[in-house]
């Protein structure tokens, strides 16, 4: 039985956006714009989504 992923892309710069929210995308393992990465889905890593939700592009 193989876990449900989601691809998470970063399309915002977090240059500008507060301490914790930097720290939040660099703990989703997003280095730079347009870097993607593929994450389970838990509801961990949906939190911290949507936490900087607005920096970012999910997709299924």
């Amino acid at each position: 039985m193989t876990q449900a992923t989601l691809k998470v892309t970063l399309v915002k710069s977090v240059i500008g956006t507060k301490a914790d929210h930097r720290a939040t995308v660099r703990g989703l393992g997003l280095r730079k714009l347009n870097h993607t990465r593929e994450l389970p889905d838990t509801p961990e890593v949906r939190g911290m989504i949507r936490k900087v939700g607005y920096l970012l592009k999910v997709e299924k």
